[in-house]
């Protein structure tokens, strides 16, 4: 697995990640269902464990995947080895008395919310926090007048670095205008490649750090959905991909599997290597839910880097 640094911070991460939202199981937020359905925390723990046999040392959660659980269960796999993985986590959601879900990026609150995700985590330290997904205007305001908070977190110890997961690209290239944090996640993947227009450009300029989160499209780069795939009521994709959606990305996707045929490899593993060829990203967060993909994903991190030619076709195909 190759190791690449997470922007300026001088933390050396996998350049293939888990992404630990699916691990979280079923949970809400108001009423609105932000989970992938029903897991199994045995299979979740196997997964964990066969990702750092495989090399990846980044994990990325956070407090709302599972109402917690995703972090405890990062906790479980990772007690006895803390310093030999990187765990990123994220605050700024709550459902509140009211039972409405709410954002809030105020440094009183996500301070709360960190101490909280350090019990489960079980660990007097993270490595990276995220503030997660402000979707207004008001609330990256909010979120980018944490910093003071943040900062004072990075003083006592408990925290090495901190950035947003932004809603968009260009939420992105506020942050870096105002100079937040160090890291921003952000929708990047064959389906979705807004960020490389001007996010990319100026994030390698400043030296902050991209994570690509859903870097298979919410599972339709694996290739193994249909127009007529529909969803469970607990799985967030049945309200957030409508079937017009579902049905463009399944034509791009058979766009592109003459191209992974060609090479001998699977669609995931070139969706996977087409991210990492770009020099903006410093690590892809593909989840998983049992050890098969999780090696699947891992083999994107050891395999020879896609050539121009390849990445000129498969930009053509996805235009």
């Amino acid at each position: 697995m190759r190791i690449r640094t997470l922007g300026k911070t001088g933390i050396r991460v996998s350049e293939i990640g888990f992404g630990c939202w699916a691990i979280g199981g079923p949970a809400a937020l108001g009423k609105t269902q932000i989970g992938w359905g029903r897991v199994d925390d045995g299979d979740s723990l196997r997964a964990l464990q066969t990702a750092f046999d495989s090399g990846i040392n980044f994990y990325d959660t956070a407090d709302a995947y599972g109402g917690g659980h995703s972090e405890e269960l990062v906790a479980e796999a990772f007690a006895k080895r803390r310093s030999q993985v990187v765990i990123a986590t994220k605050g700024g959601n709550i459902t509140d008395a009211n039972g409405e879900w709410r954002k809030d990026f105020r440094g009183d609150f996500l301070v709360r919310r960190f101490e909280e995700s350090l019990r489960r985590l079980r660990t007097d330290y993270i490595d990276l926090y995220q503030l997660h997904t402000p979707r207004t205007d008001d609330q990256l305001e909010q979120a980018l007048s944490a910093a003071q908070a943040l900062d004072r977190l990075i003083e006592q110890g408990k925290l090495r670095a901190y950035g947003i997961s932004v809603a968009k690209p260009e939420d992105g290239l506020k942050q870096i205008e105002a100079g937040f944090g160090d890291s921003i996640q952000t929708h990047y993947n064959l389906l979705e490649r807004e960020a490389e227009r001007e996010l990319f450009p100026r994030a390698v300029q400043t030296r902050v750090a991209i994570i690509s989160r859903v870097p298979l499209a919410y599972g339709f780069l694996t290739g193994k959905f249909t127009k007529e795939t529909r969803f469970g009521r607990d799985d967030h994709r049945s309200h957030t991909l409508s079937p017009e959606k579902i049905a463009e990305w399944v034509d791009k996707t058979d766009r592109l599997k003459p191209i992974a045929a060609d090479l001998g490899i699977s669609l995931a593993q070139l969706a996977l290597q087409y991210i990492l060829a770009q020099e903006a990203v410093s690590v892809a967060i593909p989840g998983a839910k049992t050890e098969n993909q999780v090696r699947q994903n891992a083999v994107a991190g050891e395999a020879p880097p896609l050539s121009d030619e390849v990445i000129n076709r498969i930009r053509r195909v996805v235009a």
